[in-house]
């Protein structure tokens, strides 16, 4: 369940807001990055195992990319747990590789460098998991400090001013992140009623569109049927053809272009019925060899009655043509298309 400043959608979070995914917070990653990366490798005389700033410099390099790069809001738990033990460890990895006096102040910059990543995460939605982190990184300070003897007051100057940077993180992500849930919310709902607009719209679009056709087809007829006087077999015909067309254009959209065959069959007395059973979903065209088959079933002068079923998408077959003449009744199944590497379906 998610908590009320907290937003859905990869792309509906605060990072989005503060451009952390863009080519600009790209190059300010690589420029930290790599000032850090100076700053390592120029404190490395005097450390042993000189390797130890070097993974602590990767692990650092992976949290700050997972920062700005992992999506969900707040930063999803599996990713904020793995940042939280990182910070920790790489500095318990350099500080305790580093001589006792320290030959360079720059040699203890994990504490720095932890204090930005806890910086982020409250922004990213973890504050509190932040805060674990960076005390979790100021009792290792002092763990450090006491076992190497150099007294407990030599932490304070070490943890304390990174204290400062995390408050206005915390406070930052506090005042930012309930207008940017707010934001998010909005743009969706704006995105859904934009949607329910169109979806309205298009919807009578297609009703002004079928009343026009239902008009130019039926008001003749209908108009001729008004007048009372009886109709000639011809007109009789001519109704049985527009109710049929008018059944098919419901009930068999799909096979549209073989209106004019189905017109002249019935013309003809054979008795056709369309069915179009692949669903409202299924919006693809009918497959050419399908309509060539349904012309040439209707076109046959020996048949009395056909019947064309385009069938469910998982049915082994695409169509199914049912044709009753003079020979018997016989069923044809049609394959589905070929795309590609795509094999032929069976027939059933």
């Amino acid at each position: 369940m998610r908590g009320p400043g907290e937003v859905d959608g990869r792309d509906a979070d605060v990072t989005t807001l503060l451009g952390m995914r863009t080519r600009a917070a790209t190059v300010v990653v690589a420029v930290h990055l790599i000032g850090v990366a100076a700053a390592a490798l120029g404190a490395l005389p005097g450390i042993d195992p000189p390797i130890a700033p070097v993974l602590a410099l990767i692990a650092h390099s992976a949290c700050v990319v997972a920062l700005v790069r992992v999506h969900g809001d707040p930063m999803p738990l599996r990713w904020t747990v793995a940042i939280v033990l990182t910070g920790p460890l790489l500095c318990a990895l350099v500080l305790w590789s580093l001589p006792v006096p320290r030959d360079n102040p720059l040699q203890t910059w994990p504490i720095g460098v932890c204090a930005g990543v806890v910086t982020f995460l409250c922004v990213r939605g973890r504050a509190w998991w932040g805060w674990a982190e960076y005390a979790a990184v100021v009792g290792v300070t002092v763990v450090w400090v006491w076992q190497t003897g150099q007294g407990l007051a030599t932490a304070v100057p070490l943890v304390t001013p990174a204290v400062a940077l995390i408050l206005m993180g915390s406070f930052f992500a506090l005042a930012i992140r309930k207008p940017v849930a707010d934001i998010f919310r909005l743009r969706a709902e704006t995105t859904l009623r934009a949607a329910e607009e169109a979806a309205a719209a298009a919807s009578l679009h297609e009703r002004d569109v079928q009343l026009t056709r239902l008009d130019e087809l039926a008001r003749p007829l209908l108009t001729r049927i008004a007048s009372g006087e009886p109709l000639a077999d011809d007109e009789r015909l001519a109704c049985r053809l527009l109710e049929s067309q008018l059944r098919d254009s419901f009930r068999a959209r799909g096979l549209s272009d073989v209106s004019s065959a189905v017109r002249a069959a019935r013309s003809r007395g054979v008795d056709v019925l369309l069915l179009d059973d692949r669903g409202q979903q299924d919006t693809e065209t009918v497959d050419d060899a399908i309509v060539d088959a349904v012309v040439a079933a209707l076109e046959n002068p020996a048949v009395e009655a056909v019947t064309v079923r385009l069938l469910p998408p998982d049915r082994d077959s695409a169509a199914s043509i049912l044709v009753d003449g003079v020979d018997g009744p016989r069923r044809v199944d049609l394959p589905h298309a070929v795309r590609g590497d795509e094999t032929p379906r069976p027939s059933t």
